[in-house]
């Protein structure tokens, strides 16, 4: 008779641990699972772009960055300085080589101006020009001074998001808005769960991929995490890229409003 009890107390002690552990586990990856969403949030598409952007430029930025032009016939570097104060104010300056010293970019709302310093001439840029490339480069005088916004002149389509395991990643469509100055049929921005920028896909307004932007490299620059290669590569010129490499990046400090006027884009420094 004590041996059947003692069997059966056996019996249930085993059952109650195996329930036990089966609930512990099936705890962990509820708890798991909520951590992931919790982490991912429930950012709309919109904000998932705008904190993509913020990313790379900041609220304000200050860097150096390093320009390589790649073509089958020839090639070509360059050293840049920009200063940017989203969303209205961008101004960038070359500083190498030598013979393109000095060449400036001044953005201030919509309008913009380049400083040409072999011809002591400063030359506004119409609207029918900021989609012409920039110094020869696959980006355009708009890529550079952001006078057009991807988070302002489009709406926003979650096309993918992350998994609730944190695989995979956002994929954001934006189409432009009605009246929106804009030349791009379509952008597909691809972007990480942690809101770093992966890649940017421009499309026509027949829906033909035209370039691809990609972003890798991922490091922290003074603290920031950011991709600090950044490669355009038109879809129509096989062969044909330009790379950029952020070298120094300074984010979210004031910067000198007199930067930001025309007398500084021909000051010599």
């Amino acid at each position: 008779m004590m041996r059947r009890i003692t069997s059966k107390i056996l019996e249930y002690t085993q059952q109650m641990r195996r329930l036990s552990i089966g609930f512990l586990s099936s705890l962990l990856l509820v708890l798991g699972s909520g951590f992931v969403a919790a982490s991912q949030g429930n950012e709309t598409p919109t904000e998932v772009i705008n904190k993509a952007e913020a990313v790379l430029w900041g609220k304000t930025l200050q860097a150096d960055f390093d320009m390589a032009i790649a073509t089958p016939a020839w090639s070509r570097n360059l050293s840049l300085q920009i200063s940017m104060d989203r969303p209205g104010k961008s101004f960038l300056r070359v500083t190498a080589p030598a013979k393109d010293e000095g060449i400036s970019s001044l953005r201030l709302g919509s309008e913009m101006w380049n400083y040409i310093p072999a011809i002591e001439r400063t030359i506004k840029i119409p609207p029918s020009l900021m989609l012409q490339p920039w110094l020869g480069s696959d980006f355009t005088n708009d890529d550079l001074v952001k006078e057009s916004s991807i988070v302002d002149d489009y709406t926003h389509r979650a096309v993918e998001e992350p998994k609730a395991d944190g695989s995979g990643a956002y994929v954001i469509e934006a189409l432009p808005k009605p009246n929106a100055a804009v030349v791009w049929g379509k952008i597909l921005y691809t972007v990480r769960g942690d809101f770093v920028p992966l890649k940017q896909e421009f499309f026509d307004e027949r829906g033909s991929l035209v370039r691809t932007l990609s972003y890798s490299e991922i490091k922290k620059l003074n603290g920031h995490l950011m991709p600090t290669r950044w490669e355009m590569r038109p879809n129509d010129k096989p062969g044909k890229s330009t790379t950029i490499t952020v070298k120094t990046a300074v984010y979210d400090h004031p910067i000198e409003g007199a930067l930001f006027s025309l007398r500084a884009l021909t000051k010599k420094d």
